[in-house]
């Protein structure tokens, strides 16, 4: 496993790589509403990437053919946008994106309410969002990688959620998939020793029922077994020597 650390002017620039998909993301959240098309965020996400001087790096990454994953209800990720599929009042969508600075990639990843949802639904979105900042309390320097996998699964898990395994987190620098991977779920061993200058994509991906998920034969869209639905939330961090750094979002 060759886990890249990057130097003072990498981080500078996945710093701003970072900085930039927040505004995307901000943007994008902006026109969640019922009547739009998948394909409708995807163009306006591509747009605002692009306006910013990037690259979305999710266009054409092994053949995925858009900028934006738009995955809805039951969908996990990599829902694939389509000018036909309108979102509708009570529906959840997830919006995961990714963009190229200088050679330097980010990624993150947000789920929406449509409307009015179900506060059931809206549980589950609450408590995807909030595991991923229980995981990032361990991606602290000293500290071993699934450290971070069992901080998320032991907050999940109480739910009666579904932890989806067949996806993991990444490292995150000049590639967009990089070592190490980071699951969501409880692991036996302990994993690489954590040190200043990682930086990782930390995404967890709950079910509302299963855990188990199934591809579509569009080869990309991953959808939950049961047709529960699905929420992600997802950052790209900085291990410092203190806190972790979220390079993609800032409070």
């Amino acid at each position: 496993m060759a886990v890249t650390v990057k130097s003072a002017k990498e981080t500078e620039l996945m710093r701003e790589a970072g900085r930039l998909l927040e505004i995307v993301h901000d943007e994008m959240a902006k026109m969640i509403r019922p009547g739009i098309s998948t394909m409708d965020i995807n163009e306006y996400g591509d747009k605002v990437i692009r306006e910013l001087g990037c690259v979305p790096n999710f266009l054409n990454y092994s053949g995925y053919p858009a900028s934006i994953c738009v995955s809805v209800n039951e969908e996990v990720v990599h829902g694939i946008p389509r000018r036909d599929h309108i979102l509708k009042e009570g529906d959840i969508v997830s919006l995961d994106a990714g963009l190229i600075y200088k050679g330097y990639h980010s990624d993150a990843a947000r789920t929406h309410a449509v409307g009015q949802i179900d506060p059931k639904v809206q549980k589950l979105l609450d408590v995807t969002k909030q595991s991923f900042f229980e995981g990032i309390k361990m991606a602290r320097a000293g500290n071993h990688l699934f450290d971070i996998s069992n901080a998320i699964d032991s907050y999940v898990t109480p739910f009666g959620y579904g932890i989806v395994q067949d996806l993991v987190g990444h490292g995150i620098g000049t590639s967009l998939h990089e070592d190490p991977q980071i699951p969501n779920f409880r692991q036996k061993r302990r994993g690489i020793k954590l040190v200043p200058g990682m930086t990782l994509a930390v995404e967890p991906m709950i079910n509302m029922g299963t855990w188990e998920v199934e591809w579509l034969d569009d080869g990309w869209t991953v959808i939950s077994a049961d047709h529960s639905v699905s929420a992600h939330y997802e950052n790209t961090i900085l291990i410092t020597d203190g806190e972790p750094e979220i390079l993609t979002l800032h409070v």
